[in-house]
């Protein structure tokens, strides 16, 4: 890709489904593990990369809604823990967005109803369990 400022990890593919997107839009970004192809959404695949990185690559070009209680949310493990991604996507959030953003906690099977509703699912090579997060779109 040969454009100014869009980080190495947004695929053309990526670029073009994102641009679609509008405000209140949600996008999950999953591990390798995730059924992504089941939940009826676009769906983009990110090879080599993580959750962590792909969150951070996404948030250098879509804002995070600021209209919504929670706009970011992290599954959770089956035993109610956070799963190893919650702070370190809480942190690139609020570094993204230049504001606090704290993920909220999502079970597995409440993470997949989720995703259900997504306009769009990045699926990584992430091989973490329960590294799967999703987002609003806010307004630029």
């Amino acid at each position: 890709m040969m454009l100014k400022g869009i980080p190495p990890e947004i695929t053309p593919e990526l670029l073009a489904e994102i641009a679609q997107l509008g405000h209140g839009d949600r996008v999950a970004v999953v591990d390798r593990n995730f059924p992504a192809y089941s939940r009826g959404a676009s769906v983009v695949v990110l090879a080599g990369v993580d959750v962590t990185e792909a969150l951070e690559a996404l948030w250098v070009l879509l804002p995070i809604d600021a209209f919504v209680e929670e706009p970011v949310e992290v599954m959770t493990q089956d035993s109610g823990e956070p799963s190893v991604i919650h702070d370190s996507v809480g942190q690139l959030a609020t570094l993204a967005e230049r504001r606090s953003v704290q993920p909220g906690r999502v079970d597995r099977h409440g993470f997949y109803e989720g995703a259900s509703e997504c306009q769009l699912i990045v699926k990584t090579s992430d091989s973490r369990p329960y590294a799967c997060a999703m987002f609003s779109v806010g307004v630029v």
